[in-house]
């Protein structure tokens, strides 16, 4: 079977950066970076992406490239003989286990985006917009509806094929979503009061440094925003030939996959702000707090639209790299057929989905990790494991056990005067930083 690859340098990144900016970006990047004291996190958020995020992006590109296989098939022909390609099969899992729950949640948005389009979100429900999403996500059958088609839109994509799917959907998606989130930010700075929230953002605060969770925090939503450990970029880079350049493409994404999440920052904390809202408010603010500021706005109907799109859209640029790593081994492994190998795992990720779905309402009392309910024990399990696992696992692979020149070659810095700092990097420092969020997030450290 002839293996496919990206037509273009720009086409994989910006498929990259779509398997980068997603949900991680826009949702969950905003209420850490509120919990966490604004801009002293920021600060920190960027030193650890310049630091651990690109070096180790580079890394997971470089591996796939070099051994043009899937996550599994890369450490088999790259190590043979050798138990490394164990991670692999981790990194399946975790693309397996994420997808299940993100799907879920990229149905709500859906969700909330079909709603803004027939106006019904210009109300303001009986039991208020928290009372309306509670009872929304608990139910049995429409959040079914939304994940089913998320993950159908998801599964077409992939099954169309690397050029005529991946790339060209994100070479669509990206561009709208770029300027969808420049529009919403240049609206939300013009807000009354919006300088608190600039100020907030940008203006840091540096006695929340004397927290050693905040440290943690920025490190971890490096890590996890850049896609990195799960073998989603280790699976596009496999896609590109020996003629693409890696270090420009992966600091290319590393830079705009950090202002997606600035350009969230810009659009959601003046608006925090403007309307009186705690900005530590949580993982409910997009789906509870921003609904309700959109509500009290002039134009809120429009500009709930235009961020609830753009919210799906990242969503969907995010989900089918993360599918694609499942394929991409079946496709290898039981030599299968990507249409075939798109439905069988696009199907099986639905139903573990349903368990998420109805984690929320009907099976709500069902905890697996602590008191943890079914969507936060599979968060915890991929982002607090399995990821770690992965991503020091890449490092200690090109940092160990190839050899300075191996590595160096692989990731196109050889003669290159940042190669010996990014290799000192990618061996000793981001294996232990990566141990330290590792036995923090299991509460050891």
């Amino acid at each position: 079977m002839q293996r496919e690859n990206w037509a273009s340098r720009l086409g994989f990144m910006l498929a990259a950066m779509g398997s980068a900016v997603g949900l991680g970006n826009i949702w969950r990047f905003s209420y850490v970076a509120g919990e966490n004291g604004g801009g002293a996190f920021l600060i920190l958020y960027i030193l650890s992406v310049l630091v651990i995020g690109i070096p180790l992006l580079l890394v997971e590109v470089s591996i796939g490239r070099k051994a043009q296989r899937d996550i599994v098939g890369s450490y088999k022909k790259l190590a043979p003989k050798q138990p490394w390609f164990m991670v692999g099969y981790l990194g399946v899992a975790s693309a397996f286990l994420i997808l299940s729950f993100y799907s879920v949640v990229a149905g709500w948005a859906l969700y909330y985006w079909w709603r803004y389009v027939t106006g019904a979100m210009t109300e303001m429900p009986d039991i208020g917009f928290g009372g309306s999403f509670e009872a929304f996500i608990s139910q049995d059958y429409a959040p079914l509806f939304w994940h089913a088609l998320f993950m159908g839109i998801t599964m077409f994509i992939v099954l169309v094929g690397v050029k005529k799917g991946i790339e060209l959907a994100n070479k669509i998606l990206m561009p709208i979503l770029a300027l969808m989130m420049i529009a919403l930010a240049i609206y939300s700075v013009t807000l009354p009061g919006a300088g608190e929230g600039l100020a907030f953002l940008f203006q840091p605060d540096w006695s929340v440094l004397d927290d050693p969770s905040v440290y943690i925090a920025a490190l971890g939503q490096a890590f996890f925003s850049l896609s990195l450990g799960v073998g989603t970029m280790m699976t596009y880079g496999s896609y590109l030939t020996k003629q693409h350049q890696l270090p420009g493409a992966t600091v290319g994404i590393g830079v705009m996959d950090t202002l997606f999440a600035i350009i969230s920052g810009i659009v959601i904390f003046p608006a925090v702000f403007a309307f009186g809202i705690d900005p530590s408010s949580g993982p409910p603010l997009v789906f509870i707090t921003l609904p309700e500021i959109f509500y009290q706005m002039n134009f809120g109907g429009v500009i709930g639209l235009v961020f609830f799109t753009a919210l799906s859209l990242a969503a969907i640029s995010s989900s089918i790299s993360l599918l694609e790593v499942p394929v991409a081994y079946l496709m290898r492994a039981a030599n299968m057929s990507r249409k075939l190998a798109s439905l069988i795992v696009g199907l099986v990720i639905f139903a573990s989905g349903v368990t998420v779905s109805l984690g929320m309402g009907k099976w709500s009392g069902i905890t697996l990790i602590g008191d943890r309910n079914i969507l936060d024990s599979m968060d915890f399990l991929s982002s607090n494991v399995f990821l770690p696992i992965g991503g020091v696992t890449m490092a200690l692979f090109v940092g160990w056990y190839f050899s300075k020149q191996e590595a160096l070659e692989a990731s196109d810095l050889t003669n290159n005067p940042i190669g010996g700092l990014w290799y000192v990097l990618v061996k000793f420092i981001a294996p232990f930083i990566i141990a330290i969020i590792f036995l923090n997030s299991l509460g050891i450290v």
